[in-house]
């Protein structure tokens, strides 16, 4: 009995050893960061990459099956399925820089061109100048592209670059030897790393094209407002009809593809893609992605996009970042680090108005893409059971069956309003809300929006009498001085939360990047930025001031900006540049307490951080920001004459509020032999309380250029202090 024990007891042990060597710790994707590749030929970077797995798998086929891909570009660096232990191991040996989780991140018109001053028909504009853009190629990350959209025709194209390396990939409905062009010149897929996070693509549960094909449309629209054809004659429902085309209409455009509907935008895919890029010859890198606050420092290699964009920028590649769709919240801006142009998004002088006519005579113009056709009197009503938008379901339908309804929201308008009103047999519905210049269009039922105050207005008249009515007109397009130019309440803001020094976003508006590459070639990136923020409008081309739209409206501010709106016909020739090289992205990383080793990595070569360590503040980029003064401070820039040879130029301080500004010199003169010249500047607070932050400028004009930067400064007595007040 004892032995049948025994031998029972053993059995299990064996057993439950056997079971538990079988317990198989999770896996996720990890992207392993080298830095500064090693190697110029990728099949020796890459079978670096195999080694270091190899080390810790033991075998060939654990490699293959763990590895998801190989960065040999542009850096070194790999994304493998890999364990939280194996992950630490990793991390261990010396020729890591960081082992690091899996990144998510999110995905961020026929007027825009001549409204920022770039019209076709003027021999001397920019756009004739710069050639529409042609030879350059831009380098879209986004959703893919729709490629029988005419704004990807090719006539009156020449041969593609013989410099280009890339090419197109075929997949689902999209066969790279048909639908490339020599306008649309690369076309590539990258979905391995969020498959090995989510599981392989189930197109039925997440429609989407295994191919370049876009099947949202946000890659496309992105693409073609870069550099889309023109295209004669465009309208939505006959509303804002004019000449479709991109800003450089001339432009080779490379998509790649890198965000799949309902499962967002994978950090490594979204790396490779950009190794990809920069191998196959991109002159200009376009990502319309975003991460959510908290953000990582951008000089971690968590922050992916930083990490790509720093590797790009230093082969002379400028990165071209959306600022985001978090606002109009502050420290919602994301695309932070100083070698991106973050972006902002503007209005322009163009609206919808939708003329609403109540039955007291009282004409009121709201905001609608309403195509008619025009509703004459009916009955209004404003449901008094519920008048708040997401909640008209709990209305009975006789209240708004034949009538046009009037609801208010406090939040952001959803579709769930219109389908209550249609399906209770209402005609139409007007909501009053804050204002977001996001309008849905709509066919034979009209949806207007207005302000709270217009709404109440509306609201005052129906209870007023007892058979209220209503007519709507069709929407019409308006354009010129009647409409001003605004920061889009999406648009996320300032200030920047990681690196409070550096003021983002750099500038508003779309991108004519393009256009100064064009014409510069040999600017570097820095330069690029430089010349766009210095040039750029504080009011719009119109002369009138630029607000920012919100809970409540406000004029803007380099928080909403940066420097402005670009003026692209100055950008072309600034006069002065605050130019940078990777040297001064070091001292950068320096001044934020990055460590030696890990910039010896991303380098490639060893980097010893100066001490005393230098200061943010002394960056030179076209701005100041000093988030923390308490008394006193000097910090120094360095401009590059790139206008006339012999060149004076003095200085024109508009202070900040409460704040002094001294500049020494005061007058910088360049000459044949003198191209560069640096200044101090030396800023001080009269405010003996913390105060939030106050604007001005610091201009050098030789009364040709007017050379400005914004100046922004908040005063901290009380050092780290939060002030809920």
């Amino acid at each position: 009995m004892s032995k049948t024990i025994i031998l029972l007891a053993l059995f299990l042990s064996i057993v439950l050893n056997v079971q538990n060597s079988f317990v198989v710790a999770e896996s996720k994707v990890y992207i392993v960061y080298l830095g500064e590749k090693e190697h110029d030929n990728p099949e020796s970077v890459t079978e670096s990459h195999h080694q270091i797995l190899w080390s810790l798998l033991g075998s060939k086929e654990a490699v293959l099956d763990s590895i998801v891909y190989s960065y040999r570009h542009g850096f070194s660096g790999f994304a493998a399925k890999l364990t939280d232990s194996q992950a630490q191991q990793i991390s261990e040996l010396p020729e890591v820089v960081q082992v690091i989780p899996n990144t998510l991140y999110e995905m961020t018109t026929t007027r825009t061109w001549d409204y920022l001053g770039i019209s076709p028909g003027n021999s001397d504009s920019l756009l004739q100048k710069a050639n529409m853009g042609y030879q350059v190629i831009v380098g879209v990350l986004d959703t893919g592209v729709w490629p029988e959209s005419e704004m990807f025709n090719d006539k009156g194209y020449g041969p593609i670059p013989s410099r280009w390396k890339g090419g197109c990939e075929s997949g689902d409905l999209f066969n790279g030897s048909i639908h490339c062009n020599r306008k649309l010149i690369g076309a590539k897929y990258f979905v391995d790393a969020n498959n090995a996070e989510f599981g392989v693509l189930n197109k039925t549960e997440n429609p989407d094209y295994l191919s370049p094909r876009d099947i949202n449309g946000h890659g496309t629209h992105v693409a073609s407002t870069i550099g889309g054809s023109f295209l004669p004659n465009v309208s939505y429902l006959g509303l804002g009809r004019g000449t479709a085309r991109g800003g450089a209409p001339g432009v080779h455009i490379a998509v790649y593809k890198v965000c799949w509907l309902q499962r967002g935008c994978s950090g490594a895919d979204v790396l490779k893609a950009m190794d990809e890029a920069i191998h196959d010859g991109v002159d200009i890198l376009s990502l319309s992605l975003q991460t959510s606050v908290p953000l990582y420092p951008e000089t971690d290699s968590r922050e992916l996009t930083s990490v790509g964009a720093f590797h790009a920028v230093a082969k002379g590649i400028p990165v071209v970042a959306a600022a985001g769709n978090a606002g109009p919240t502050a420290q919602t801006i994301s695309n932070v680090a100083p070698w991106v142009l973050t972006v902002a998004a503007t209005t322009q002088d163009r609206s919808f108005p939708t003329a609403i006519t109540l039955g007291n005579n009282i004409t009121i113009l709201g905001q609608a893409i309403f195509a008619g056709p025009e509703l004459g009197f009916v009955s209004l009503t404003y449901p008094e059971f519920s008048g708040d938008c997401e909640k008209l379901s709990s209305n009975p339908n006789s209240a708004m069956q034949g009538k046009v309804v009037l609801c208010f929201t406090a939040s952001k308008p959803s579709s769930a309003a219109i389908t209550t009103v249609r399906n209770a047999g209402g005609l139409g519905l007007i909501i009053a809300r804050n204002p977001t210049h996001l309008l849905s269009p709509t066919r034979n039922f009209p949806y207007v929006s207005v302000d709270f105050e217009l709404g109440t207005d509306i609201l005052y008249y129906i209870r007023s009498t007892r058979s209220p009515i209503v007519n709507i007109q069709a929407s019409r397009t308006f354009f010129g001085q009647s409409v001003s130019t605004k920061v889009a309440t999406f648009s996320s803001r300032g200030p920047n939360s990681v690196s409070p020094a550096i003021l983002k976003p750099d500038i508003a508006a779309p991108g004519v990047v393009v256009l100064l590459k064009s014409l510069h070639p040999d600017w570097s990136p820095s330069a690029i930025k430089s010349a766009i923020v210095t040039t750029a409008w504080r009011t719009d081309p119109s002369g009138e001031p630029i607000f920012a739209d919100g809970s409540s409206r406000k004029l803007a501010d380099p928080f909403d900006y940066g420097g402005g709106l670009i003026n692209p016909e100055k950008a072309v020739k600034p006069g002065l540049i605050y130019d940078m090289t990777t040297d001064d992205y070091v001292m950068y990383m320096c001044s934020v307490d990055y460590s030696d080793i890990s910039i010896s990595r991303v380098l490639g070569k060893t980097t010893v951080c100066p001490n005393p360590k230098p200061s943010v503040l002394d960056l030179n980029l076209p701005s100041i920001t000093i988030p923390n003064l308490r008394g006193e401070v000097t910090l120094t820039r360095t401009v590059t004459n790139v206008g006339p040879v012999n060149s004076v130029y003095k200085v024109v301080i508009d202070p900040p509020t409460g704040v002094n500004v001294a500049v020494t010199p005061t007058e910088l003169v360049f000459d044949s032999t003198t191209t560069k010249r640096s200044f101090t500047v030396r800023v001080s607070t009269t405010h003996k309380v913390n105060t939030g932050y106050y604007f001005g400028s610091l201009t050098w004009t030789d009364n040709l250029h007017n050379v400005a930067i914004p100046v922004s400064v908040r005063t901290q007595i009380l050092q780290r202090y939060y002030d809920e007040n």
